[in-house]
């Protein structure tokens, strides 16, 4: 059965996904990098490992671009701690390799080359790792085959699986079977992904929940953040601060007008307004719609600071640290396409909202059902709960307990994870 689907994956779907991507890379500016760079893969991947110890092991991780990557940072440093062995890691996207060139805990950091069988054989051959880690989602069959005929032990971290997973179809789910019962452990990062992998009929010795290094990546990151001092000290004085993080257009919609209601009837509020896309065009559109109702000013024009109640932020990766400073957090994407990181304000303590596109998010879903996180709809019940929190004290305090309380339960995923992959160090 392997065989038959060998065939159909190299001979069908991947002439098909080629063909398809040669197509998208004349449109769109990403996809197009990413075939070009992938030119001087191996020319560049020899050079690299010319200039390493090749007498330690090697560990190679894969994720697919950066957020996946943000999950394995934990894991990759606690290794580093540990062990003396090499690090290699890869991504499938140009977003993540470009933002990771100069990652300090990896020693060759590379695309990994498309999934043909031949590329797959190259790349093995040269980096001959000791372990292969892939992070969530991004696994490539034909280099889970090759690790598995090699006996390379194979892992898939942070491993995730609906019930409702496209993976579970019919025929798909097949194809799927035969490729997980080539890998060595699932890690699952709750008990009810775990049970769901178990309809693909993998060994129960292949599965085991261990949580979710996200918990502990943004509890690492919250540390380091706090010693940024992106604002004066007491900057805010008595006032109280309301984040609006990653947020996009459909988000302002419906929170900008509920926050300007807000500031009418209380004058101890203040917003921190963070675009997911700070561009000119974004950050003059947030400007216009604020025109004649409130004063605001730009993040990098704070140095002219004239006690304006909202300011945009015209800058990229600070969101974390801003968190810092909040009393409550807006996360943006869920009125648009999904939401984004709600652990980063989760983390600090302080109550989470959100719109009503929360599904991609299971984090989300949990605050929700444990009171720290709170979904709105429109720009009436908006303006209800900012209401609500910023004159209840007691209110806010108590939803910000339980985020807190849900992100420090839920960090150790990482240790368990390092456990695991000590058994075939």
């Amino acid at each position: 059965m392997t065989k038959i689907w060998f065939f159909i994956y190299n001979f069908v779907v991947l002439p098909l996904f080629y063909l398809l991507l040669m197509l998208l890379g004349l449109f769109n500016k990403k996809i197009k990098e990413g075939i070009r760079d992938r030119k001087k893969l191996f020319e560049n991947l020899i050079i690299n490992l010319a200039g390493i110890n090749r007498k330690k092991k090697m560990i190679w991780f894969h994720s697919s671009s950066m957020g996946e990557f943000e999950q394995a940072k934990p894991i990759i440093q606690e290794i580093r701690k540990r062990k003396d062995v090499m690090i290699i890691v890869t991504f499938f996207s140009p977003s993540g390799y470009r933002n990771s060139l100069k990652y300090p805990h990896a020693d060759i950091v590379s695309y990994i080359p498309f999934d043909t069988p031949n590329y797959a054989i190259r790349f093995l051959r040269l980096v001959k790792p000791t372990l292969a880690v892939f992070m969530r989602y991004d696994i490539w069959p034909n280099f889970v085959w090759r690790l598995s005929k090699l006996k390379i032990p194979t892992f898939i971290v942070d491993a995730t699986m609906r019930d409702s997973s496209k993976r579970k179809l019919p025929g798909i789910k097949g194809f799927h079977k035969k490729m997980y019962s080539s890998i060595t452990k699932i890690l699952t990062v709750s008990e009810n992904d775990l049970s769901s992998f178990k309809d693909f009929e993998i060994n129960s010795d292949q599965l085991l929940a261990v949580g979710d290094t996200r918990f502990d990546r943004v509890y690492q990151k919250s540390i380091q953040a706090k010693e940024r001092k992106l604002f004066k000290d007491n900057f805010f004085g008595e006032k109280k601060v309301f984040v609006m993080g990653s947020s996009w257009e459909a988000d302002e919609d419906v929170v900008l007008p509920a926050f300007l209601k807000l500031m009418e009837n209380d004058e101890n509020v203040i917003l921190i307004i963070v675009p997911h896309e700070p561009t000119v065009v974004h950050l003059e559109k947030i400007e216009n719609e604020l025109y004649g109702k409130a004063k605001s000013i730009r993040f990098s024009f704070l140095n002219n600071y004239a006690d304006e109640r909202i300011i945009i932020i015209d800058s990229i990766g600070i969101l974390l640290t801003l968190y810092y400073y909040a009393d409550a957090a807006y996360v943006g994407g869920s009125f648009k396409q999904g939401i984004h990181n709600v652990l980063e304000p989760a983390v600090y303590g302080i109550p989470v909202l959100f719109g009503p596109k929360i599904e991609n998010s299971q984090e989300a879903k949990k605050l929700v059902e444990l009171g720290g996180g709170k979904v709105i709809k429109n720009k009436k019940e908006a303006y209800r709960v900012l209401r609500t929190l910023f004159s209840n004290d007691e209110q806010r305090l108590k939803m910000g307990n339980i985020s807190k309380e849900y992100v420090n339960s839920n960090i150790g995923a990482t240790e368990k994870i390092i456990k695991e992959l000590e058994k075939f160090l």
